[in-house]
């Protein structure tokens, strides 16, 4: 079981590496003041409460803002498979690191002033 993120993103091969650190490095620009940790086996950054999660996957890499990080940008995210608290991000489309910021944004603020 893997104790760090960089641990995490090092079992990758290094196309998803590139994406998994560029993931994690739009969050520590957006909320510096957040801790990281592996919980539920994935990288999480926690800020009064989790913020978001990240993985990982066969085909995509899933992102976990929690259910008002998706109700919030849900015309947004209506070419990406979604559930509750769940995007994925699909490996044959280009990473949208602009649409990851916004969401991130959105839960430090919600986070932070407890929306």
């Amino acid at each position: 079981m893997v104790e760090t993120i960089e641990e995490y993103i090092s079992e990758f091969p290094k196309d998803i590496q590139e994406k998994l650190r560029n993931i994690r490095k739009t969050i520590q620009e957006l909320a510096p003041e957040a801790s990281e940790k592996i919980s539920y086996g994935i990288p999480t950054f926690y800020l009064n409460g989790n913020l978001v999660h990240f993985a990982a996957f066969k085909n995509h890499i899933g992102f976990y803002p929690t259910s008002s990080g998706i109700k919030n940008f849900k015309d947004e995210l209506l070419e990406y498979k979604t559930s509750k608290g769940t995007i994925q991000f699909p490996f044959d489309k280009k990473m949208p690191y602009a649409l990851i910021k916004e969401i991130v944004k959105f839960r430090v603020n919600e986070n932070k002033i407890g929306i």
